[in-house]
C-alpha cells in the first residue's frame, strides 16, 4: 500500500495493516512422547548370534511443537506409527518389511491463520478504503493548511517539482510526531466495523471473540474448507531383502571373495485432502519405486581390497536409472590405509517436489511433474515496474522435474602413529546432473491496450539445474590418547558448492564452508574423594565452530546464518553394582543464542540428566 506518489493524499505514504505476532497464535511449548517395543526371537538358540532371528517391533510418537520447513507450522498432537517385521541372520541375510503412518492431528499454518483473521474482520480493499477515506477527510485539510506547505497553483504544469516539494516538506522534524498520531488515528478507524461493507472490528488477541474465530479457522481444512488446518494421514510401505555370499574364494593370492545381492520396493500413499499436496477432490497420487542391486569384494593378500557394485532403480514417474560404484583399499602396513573410490547415486524427487501445492503468501510452492511455461523472471518484472517497458520482460519455461544424479570421486588416508595418534583424511569431488533445487518466477498478465499489470502470482517451482553442478570438500580428523584414560580429538571439514554459472536454480546447499571441533575427554577414570574410591568415571568437553553461510529455503526463509561457536560438556559414572550409567551434561553450556535455520528460533543452553539401566543375565 504505497501512496507516496498520490498527490491528493499528502502524508499518507506507505501504510501497513496491523498483523499478529506469532506468539499470539502458536504454542511455543514443545512436548513429545515416544514409545517403542520389540520382540527378538532366535529361531535356533543353540547357534547364538548365528541363529536366524525374527523381529517384531512397533514404535509410536506424538507431540506438539513449531516446525519450520517450506513455511512455519504449528504441529499440535501430531502422531507417527511404525511397525516392522524382519527375519535376519547376522552377516548373511535379512528380509525386512515396515510401514509408517502419520496423522497431522490438529496442526495448522499460523501465517495463513493471521491472514484469515485479518480478512474475516475486514477485506484488504475495504481496510485500505477506510484508511484512505479517514486520511483524506480528517488529516489532509490539516496538512494543506499548515504554513510552508507547497501551493499547487505555484507548480502548474510541473507535477514532478510539486511532488519533490511535498516530499521535502514532510522531511521536517517538527511534523514527525503529528504524522505518527494521525496514522494511529487512521489505523484505529480502519480497524473499526463498517456495516456498509459487512466488515467487523479487528480480532484482538486475548479476547473471547478472537479465540472463537481462531478456533473456527484452525478447525477447518486448509483451502478446501477455507481454514488453515492440515490433514495428513499419509503412509508408506517398504520391503527390503539382501543376501551375502561369504568366502567364495580363499586360495592363492586371493584371500577373500564376498558377494551380495538385494532388492527393495516402496509404496507411497499420500493423503492430505488437498491441504498440502495435489490430491484435491480424492485425486490418487499414490506412487511406487523399486530397485535391485548386486556387488562383490575381492581381497588380495589381505592388503588390497577391490569392490564393485551396480544398482538399478525405477520410480513410477521416472525412467530406469543405473548407478555403478567401485573402490580400492590398499593397506601397505597394519597402521596405514589408502582409499580410492568412485560412486554414483540418484535422488528421486520427493513427494513435495512432485505434488506440492502450497500458498505461503509471498509465493505458491508447487511440485513439477508436468513442467511450467511462460514464467517471468522476478528481476525483469522489477525492471518493467520502473520503466513500464514490456520489452524488458524475460520469460522462461521450467522442464518437468527429473531424478538428481551424482558421481563422486574420493580419496582417503588413515594412519596410526606410535599407537597413540590416529589420523584420517578424505577429499571428495562430486558432479551433479539434474541437481534438484527451485526456480522462482511470476505468472503475470497485462492489459493489451495500456500494458498495465492485470494479475500476478509468484511461484516457487521444483526444478533441475540446467548446468552441471559440482561440490568438493575435504575433512581431516585425529584422536590422540594421553596416558591411560584421556584423549584429545579434533576434526575440520571444508565443503564448497561450485555455482559459477548463469543457472537460476536455487540449490539449497545449506552447508557451511568451514567447521571444526576440538574435544578433550576421559573414560574409566579412578578417583579418590576423601577416603572413598570412585571408579569408571568419564567426561567429555567439546568445542565446535561453524562458519556463516546462506540458508536457502522458501522465499521468506532465505538469508544469512552468521558464524557461531558452541561448548558442550558432560560427565558420567558407571555403577557396576547398580548396572546403571548416570550422565549429567549440557550442550551450548555458555548459552550462546544461535540459530541454524533462517527464520528459525534461537537456540540456547540445554542441560540434561539421564540414567541408563542395563538388564544383565546373571
Amino acid at each position: 500500500n504505497d501512496f507516496r506518489d498520490v498527490l491528493t493524499s499528502p502524508g499518507l505514504g506507505i501504510i501497513h495493516r496491523r498483523g499478529y505476532r506469532e506468539r499470539d497464535l502458536v504454542d511455543y511449548n514443545s512436548e513429545n512422547l515416544k514409545l517403542g517395543a520389540a520382540l527378538h526371537w532366535r529361531l535356533q538358540p543353540g547357534k547364538a548370534i548365528q541363529s536366524p532371528t525374527l523381529i517384531l517391533s512397533s514404535n509410536f510418537s506424538t507431540g506438539t511443537t513449531v516446525y519450520q520447513g517450506d513455511n512455519r507450522f504449528s504441529l499440535r498432537d501430531i502422531r507417527f506409527y511404525q511397525h516392522r517385521l524382519e527375519l535376519n541372520k547376522y552377516d548373511h541375510y535379512f528380509l525386512r518389511f515396515y510401514a509408517t503412518h502419520e496423522d497431522a492431528g490438529n496442526s495448522f499454518d499460523p501465517f495463513f491463520t493471521a491472514l484469515l483473521l485479518q480478512q474475516n474482520a475486514k477485506k484488504d480493499k475495504d481496510w485500505r478504503a477506510d484508511y484512505g477515506a479517514y486520511w483524506n477527510i480528517n488529516i489532509v485539510p490539516k496538512i494543506t493548511s499548515m504554513e510552508g506547505y507547497p501551493r499547487p497553483i505555484d507548480y502548474l504544469g510541473r507535477p514532478d517539482e510539486f511532488r519533490a516539494a511535498v516530499s521535502q516538506f514532510f522531511e521536517q522534524d517538527f511534523l514527525q510526531d503529528s504524522l505518527f498520531v494521525w496514522h494511529d488515528q487512521a489505523a484505529i478507524f480502519a480497524e473499526s466495523p463498517n456495516p456498509i461493507v459487512g466488515a467487523e472490528e479487528f480480532f484482538e488477541p486475548g479476547t473471547e471473540r478472537f479465540q472463537k474465530e481462531f478456533d473456527r479457522i484452525t478447525g477447518k481444512l486448509s483451502f478446501s474448507e477455507g481454514g488453515t488446518k492440515f490433514y495428513d494421514k499419509s503412509a508408506l510401505f517398504h520391503a527390503h531383502g539382501e543376501y551375502k555370499f561369504k568366502n567364495l574364494v580363499n586360495r592363492g593370492a586371493i584371500s577373500d571373495l564376498d558377494m551380495l545381492v538385494g532388492a527393495n520396493a516402496r509404496l507411497y500413499t499420500p493423503d492430505s485432502k488437498g491441504s498440502i499436496l495435489l490430491d484435491t477432490f480424492g485425486r490418487n497420487i499414490n506412487t511406487y519405486e523399486y530397485g535391485i542391486y548386486g556387488g562383490g569384494t575381492l581381497e588380495f593378500d589381505q592388503r588390497l581390497r577391490v569392490s564393485g557394485s551396480l544398482r538399478l532403480d525405477k520410480h513410477e514417474n521416472f525412467d530406469y536409472l543405473l548407478s555403478p560404484a567401485a573402490s580400492l583399499v590398499y593397506s601397505p602396513s597394519p597402521t596405514q590405509t589408502l582409499r580410492f573410490s568412485f560412486s554414483s547415486a540418484i535422488r528421486n524427487p520427493t513427494l513435495t517436489n512432485q505434488y506440492l501445492f502450497y500458498n505461503v503468501g509471498r509465493a505458491i510452492l508447487i511440485g513439477n511433474l508436468d513442467g511450467f511455461q511462460d514464467l517471468i523472471t522476478v528481476e525483469s518484472l522489477r525492471n518493467w515496474a520502473n520503466t513500464g517497458n514490456l520489452d524488458t520482460l524475460e520469460y522462461f519455461d521450467v522442464s518437468p522435474i527429473e531424478p538428481e544424479k551424482v558421481k563422486t570421486l574420493e580419496v582417503g588416508y588413515r594412519t596410526t602413529i606410535g599407537n597413540k595418534l590416529f589420523m584420517d583424511g578424505t577429499y571428495y569431488y562430486s558432479f551433479y546432473r539434474d541437481f534438484i533445487g527451485f526456480n522462482i518466477g511470476v505468472d503475470a498478465s497485462f492489459d493489451n491496450v495500456f500494458g498495465r499489470l492485470v494479475s500476478a502470482q509468484a511461484y516457487r517451482v521444483a526444478a533441475n539445474a540446467a548446468d552441471r553442478v559440482t561440490t568438493q570438500g575435504f575433512s581431516v580428523g585425529f584422536n590422540y590418547y594421553l596416558w591411560r584414560f584421556y584423549a584429545i580429538s579434533g576434526n575440520y571439514s571444508w565443503n564448497k558448492l561450485n555455482t559459477e554459472t548463469d543457472d537460476p536454480i536455487i540449490p539449497a546447499f545449506n552447508t557451511p564452508e568451514h567447521k571444526y571441533n576440538i574435544g578433550f575427554g576421559g573414560r574409566d577414570i579412578d578417583l579418590k574423594l576423601g577416603g572413598r574410591r570412585i571408579t569408571t568415571i568419564g567426561f567429555n568437553i567439546n568445542y565446535k565452530w561453524v562458519d556463516g553461510f546462506i540458508f536457502e529455503g522458501s522465499p521468506q526463509f532465505t538469508g544469512e546464518i552468521p558464524q557461531y561457536a558452541l561448548l558442550d560438556a558432560q560427565v558420567n559414572w558407571n555403577s557396576k553394582k547398580l548396572n546403571c550409567t548416570f550422565k549429567l551434561g549440557a550442550s551450548n553450556i555458555l548459552d550462546n543464542q544461535i540459530y541454524q535455520t533462517y527464520g528459525g528460533p534461537r537456540i540456547g543452553r540445554l542441560a540434561y540428566f539421564s540414567v541408563l539401566y542395563e538388564f544383565k543375565k546373571k
